[in-house]
């Protein structure tokens, strides 16, 4: 039998989450990039930017995909274990290589690009394993790093984009709604986390019939358990008077979106009151100061001094927002649009990002435990508009 390197198989109907148009616009992006970098072709290894110049989001179970840009072509790599589902499920064109011989991956890739070309890959993704097989089949005139260059135009969402983003902030306030009705006394953290997680999927789905539905969870936290931002649930029984923290994450076809609560089971004591409402208060003055010509690092040390003045800074764990789009907590990062102390980033209309102030207060001390609020803000003309709308406070949030 005479056993191909790799072909093309496509059939069924194309899904995507945009329109051709969206795709056409982010790929003449692209190119106007490779052109002022002198950059020939570029191979995407990533799930965010193969996701984002193409619609496809892989599964890789221990196997490379890619997506290969030229002045004229987008082809998406694929395993031959996903059958046509990648054609199906991405713009332009799908080469799917064999596992008969190793490295037929770098074939398929080479039969798009050709030897000796300018090459742009991705520095923040690319292995030295892959990056040495780049090399040797490629044989690369020089190789570029395109990755930052990528990320500059992801931070920058389109109006295809941020509706869809407002469409995942509002599926991310039905679970939290869901997850409130599910906080009793004795009730355990999974529990709850489940009810938010399976209310946001139905959700998912009663909104976007054709899509394909993965990756949404929850992360409920209770007690001590709330002291990281990133905690994983656990089968810990809520008590009255716990510290909670809510948090939800719908994910539509690659797109990530979060809504971040405090909460407390029944009552709440002084001392941890007062330390949710300053962080409340952080929340609201940094939501304020969210709008075009501002500096990510501007915004953070203004908050960073509102801290200070009551004595809260040294609570305080990590940045205070981050860029919402292709991500989520296993790929994708646009670390150039973060609230940190070391990111000169400009907000401009257009972009989303957080704002999520978080104290954490250790235990044995009055109001052990984290304090988290987080919204998603579109940045616009003039200033921003909240797309979040599950209440924060005291006021909404002692349940049970």
């Amino acid at each position: 039998m005479d056993r191909p390197e790799f072909y093309r198989f496509h059939q069924g109907d194309r899904v995507l989450p945009f329109e051709a148009a969206e795709y056409d616009a982010r790929l003449a992006g692209l190119r106007k990039i490779m052109n002022d970098t002198g950059v020939e072709a570029c191979v995407f290894t990533s799930m965010h930017n193969i996701a984002y110049y193409s619609g496809f989001l892989y599964c890789a179970f221990g196997r490379p995909y890619g997506l290969v840009v030229t002045a004229s072509e987008s082809v998406t790599i694929s395993a031959g274990i996903d059958a046509a589902q990648p054609w199906r499920r991405c713009h332009g064109d799908n080469i799917t290589y064999t596992d008969w011989a190793r490295n037929n991956y770098w074939r398929a890739i080479l039969s798009v690009t050709g030897p000796g070309k300018v090459i742009g890959y991705e520095g923040d993704h690319m292995t030295l394993v892959q990056k040495a097989l780049l090399d040797e089949f490629l044989k690369p005139a020089s190789s570029h790093d395109i990755a930052p260059a990528t990320m500059r135009q992801r931070m920058h969402k389109s109006p295809a984009e941020i509706a869809l983003i407002r469409h995942g902030a509002q599926v991310a306030d039905v679970g939290g709604y869901a997850i409130r009705d599910a906080i009793k006394e004795g009730v355990r953290e999974i529990d709850v986390a489940m009810a938010g997680r399976d209310a946001m999927e139905l959700e998912i789905a009663k909104r976007f019939p054709h899509a394909e539905y993965r990756d949404t969870w929850v992360w409920f936290q209770s007690g001590i358990n709330t002291d990281g931002a990133h905690n994983p649930v656990t089968a810990r029984k809520l008590k009255r008077g716990d510290i909670l923290s809510l948090n939800t994450f719908p994910m539509i076809s690659g797109y990530y979106t979060a809504l971040e609560r405090t909460l407390f089971v029944g009552e709440v004591d002084e001392a941890s009151l007062k330390l949710w409402e300053a962080n409340v208060a952080a929340h609201e003055y940094g939501m304020s100061l969210l709008k075009p010509g501002a500096s990510c690092a501007q915004v953070t040390e203004q908050i960073n001094a509102f801290f200070a003045e009551r004595d809260l800074l040294q609570y305080r764990t990590f940045g205070y927002g981050h860029s919402f789009g292709v991500l989520s907590h296993y790929y994708g990062r646009e670390a150039g649009l973060e609230l940190r102390e070391d990111i000169d980033t400009v907000l401009e209309p257009g972009m989303v990002i957080s704002m999520e102030p978080m104290l954490t207060i250790a235990e044995g001390n009055p109001g052990a435990g984290g304090y988290r609020e987080h919204d998603i803000l579109v940045i616009t003309e003039d200033g921003n508009e909240n797309i979040t709308g599950y209440p924060y406070g005291p006021d909404f949030n002692v349940v049970g």
